[in-house]
């Protein structure tokens, strides 16, 4: 038995992820500006959520709509978003502390080791469901895992920068709009790099611990490595006026997404597109 043929390619209307920007977009002012209006503090989490999660979630979208160009078994994305960011963000900040000590390039190349270990555990129950068997599978979960990690820890530091500023809505408000913005360079891109390496293995039957997943491992955590180093170490200067973006955190950010540009040209190459829902055929 052989995979359906290639499903026709999305048109931008049939897509979800610009509809999920804009009304994230729309939703996130409203909230805003009745929080600055009222200064009622229940909506802060409100505010929170919506900057944190808002474009790693468009995100999730765009890699489901063009991997899959179906959005119908978007539970088990979803939950991949949910314990990536959960059990990824808590894993890694026990291990963290048992061994970050010092901020050091040897530090930070051990927290990104961490991290990106810590983001796999929301996915690897996955790997034993057989419908999700392609490459393609393994991009958006992976893709999931990761943004789910981002949104929360963006999260996280739009509280921290809360309660520092004693409720300066404008120092939260760039703080969550410049991780929102860099987001897709990071944790989602690195992980769909891992995770869609693990699925394709898996596909054509060798380890999902053999030396090509070890080697976008690797890489993964060598990109993050790199990112926070730059992120701490300012070398190139601003690049977008009132943001802190420098032009090396870019060029990492941006060898990345080349990458995960590649992977997912060799994804749909390979295999047919198929949606979430549908079993693939693990042999003909």
């Amino acid at each position: 038995m052989q995979p359906s043929s290639r499903q026709p390619t999305l048109s931008l209307r049939q897509r979800y992820y610009w509809r999920v920007l804009l009304l994230g977009i729309i939703l996130y002012y409203i909230a805003n500006r009745a929080l600055r209006a009222s200064g009622n503090i229940n909506l802060v989490p409100t505010v929170l959520l919506l900057g944190s999660f808002l474009v790693p979630v468009a995100f999730v979208v765009f890699i489901a709509e063009n991997e899959t160009h179906d959005l119908r078994g978007f539970g088990d994305v979803a939950l991949a978003f949910l314990f990536g960011g959960v059990l990824g963000t808590a894993t890694a900040t026990l291990l963290e502390v048992e061994f970050v000590r010092t901020l050091s390039l040897g530090t930070l190349f051990l927290v990104a080791l961490s991290e990106e270990f810590a983001k796999l555990l929301g996915i690897v129950w996955l790997l034993r469901r057989q419908e999700y068997l392609s490459e393609a599978h393994g991009l958006v979960f992976g893709a999931a895992a990761g943004m789910g990690f981002a949104a929360f820890e963006s999260m996280g530091y739009g509280l921290t920068f809360f309660l520092l500023s004693r409720g300066n809505l404008d120092v939260v408000g760039s703080v969550l709009l410049t991780r929102g913005l860099l987001s897709p360079f990071g944790h989602g891109t690195w992980t769909a790099l891992v995770a869609s390496t693990m699925w394709r293995e898996r596909a054509e039957g060798r380890s999902i611990v053999g030396l090509p997943v070890l080697g976008a491992f690797l890489t993964a955590v060598i990109l993050h490595t790199a990112w926070d180093f730059f992120a701490s170490v300012p070398l190139m200067g601003v690049v977008v006026p009132g943001l802190d973006v420098q032009i090396s955190l870019l060029i990492v950010g941006a060898i990345g997404l080349a990458l995960l540009y590649l992977r997912m040209r060799e994804s749909n190459q390979q295999s047919s597109t198929i949606n979430l829902t549908t079993p693939w055929p693990a042999h003909s």
